[in-house]
């Protein structure tokens, strides 16, 4: 589903999205609020959302989704609109002037239930982050045990559940089972937000910063 305010816009991501096999574009909305609405009736697995929007903006309607991922894309490359859009339960942030590739990609991962940032923004997040972090070792929060501790921080550092299970010598579906135990546990909706826990909590650091 695209959601964008800009007619002009969503033809040519619909355009681009079209030639893909595995893509079928769905349904439209050029609001947050006419996206919920339309969501009602469609069979809708991934949505494109663009942040500023008349009406209901693209943070406010991720929010209120339930089911479909949320791709945001926005031209505006600001820290706290990727942070919002996350916190809501974004599975990704990407800028619209991405390449065609890219965006593609991008949707193949989300729907696969991977997270995906715009470089530029996570590195300055990332370094947001380091400045941050607590001086001490973080508490055991939510009963985590030691091997789903294991699995966050491997998430956190980008890997994806087959690359956690090759360094960990387990089976794929052992590490789906993992963190869906922490997201549990914390509360979190998906990878992303749980990429961003993990940072929060200090249970990893960017490789700049040593840990205490």
């Amino acid at each position: 589903m695209l959601v964008d305010d800009q007619q002009l816009l969503r033809a040519g991501f619909r355009m681009v999205l079209g030639a893909q096999p595995d893509i079928e574009v769905v349904a439209e909305a050029g609001d947050g609020a006419q996206a919920l609405e339309t969501l009602r009736g469609a069979d809708v697995d991934v949505v494109l959302m663009d942040v500023r929007m008349p009406g209901m903006d693209g943070v406010e309607a991720t929010a209120r989704i339930r089911g479909p991922k949320v791709l945001i894309l926005t031209t505006f490359d600001l820290d706290e609109y990727a942070f919002a859009a996350v916190k809501a339960g974004a599975s990704g942030f990407l800028l619209k002037d991405v390449p065609p590739d890219d965006l593609v990609n991008a949707i193949r991962a989300v729907h696969a239930g991977d997270a995906v940032m715009a470089p530029s923004t996570l590195r300055r997040m990332l370094d947001r982050f380091a400045a941050n972090l607590p001086d001490q070792a973080p508490p055991d929060d939510a009963g985590l045990t030691p091997r789903e501790r294991e699995v966050l921080r491997m998430v956190a550092r980008g890997l994806s559940n087959l690359e956690i299970a090759a360094a960990l010598e387990v089976a794929e579906a052992t590490v789906k089972t993992h963190l869906g135990r922490v997201l549990a546990k914390l509360g979190l909706r998906d990878r992303a937000q749980a990429v961003v826990y993990a940072y929060e909590a200090g249970l990893v650091v960017p490789s700049h910063r040593p840990r205490p």
